[in-house]
Parts: C-alpha cells; structure tokens; sequence
C-alpha cells in the first residue's frame, strides 16, 4: 500500500495498477498514429517490403497502423466528453 501525502489516503497496489492502465490506454492511439505516419512516409529499409509502388504512401502497414489508431481512440474520445463544457470550448468572456 502507498500513502499519498497530496491527497492525505491510503492507495492500494489495485489502485496504481488502475492509473498505469490508463496511461497505456491512451498512449496506444498516438503510438499506432505514429507508427503509421513513420510507414507511410517510408524509408530505404519499408521498400524491400512493400510490393506497392512509391507513388502511393498506402501500404499494408500503414492501412494496418491507422486502422489500429482508430480502434484504440475511444479512450481519448471518452476523456474528451468526460471533461466539463467550458473547458472544451473557449467563450468570448474568458
């Protein structure tokens, strides 16, 4: 158990376990959308692998780095609805 001397309580190892799961939940969309702007753009090494021509930036890894991007963005889009309406926009009077 660890106590947290900012919020004065007691944290079990369940409850650090929890956080860290977070965090990589919403490390996994940016790391696949990376992953795909890296293969899309290319480099010496992608060609011997890739069997498409170099006019399209498409290949099989970049389509599958995208698509895992899109599959893993629903902790980002629950985080972005969970946050308070004024916080989302900017209003004229702030």
């Amino acid at each position: 158990m660890r106590l947290s001397a900012a919020h004065g309580k007691v944290e079990t190892s369940a409850g650090w376990l929890a956080e860290v799961v977070v965090w990589l939940r919403l490390a996994a969309a940016p790391t696949f959308a990376v992953m795909a702007w890296i293969s899309a753009s290319g480099s010496p090494a992608m060609t011997l692998c890739s069997a498409v021509s170099a006019i399209v930036p498409i290949n099989d890894m970049t389509l599958m780095y995208l698509l895992m991007s899109l599959f893993h963005a629903a902790p980002w889009l629950k985080l972005l609805f969970a946050l308070p309406q004024g916080r989302r926009t900017q209003t004229e009077g702030d």
